[in-house]
């Protein structure tokens, strides 16, 4: 198995940053519980409070499957939907 390393790019609408922001804050706690969550760090943009990162590892790419599947997340998307500007999920893995 290979560790998987996900870094989760998400920029909230202007109007919406606080709102984004508390429903990422949500997902934290669970998150952290789940079966193969190593590390699960939600940032913020000093800069541009609009733009959210969360910085994961997971013990393997099957198990981070099983949280992207997660109610958790699917309660996440249909709260916030029409109020983020940009989502984008990298898969990466350590090369050195």
């Amino acid at each position: 198995m290979t560790k998987l390393t996900i870094v989760a790019d998400i920029v909230a609408n202007e109007d919406s940053v606080e709102f984004v922001k508390e429903e990422l804050l949500k997902l934290i706690e669970i998150t952290r519980g789940e079966e193969g969550c190593l590390q699960y760090d939600l940032h913020q943009d000093n800069d541009n409070p609009a733009h959210f990162l969360f910085f994961e590892n997971w013990v393997s790419r099957e198990l981070w499957q099983d949280h992207m599947g997660g109610q958790h997340l699917a309660d996440y998307l249909e709260a916030t939907d029409g109020k983020v500007a940009s989502f984008v999920v990298s898969e990466m893995s350590v090369i050195g």
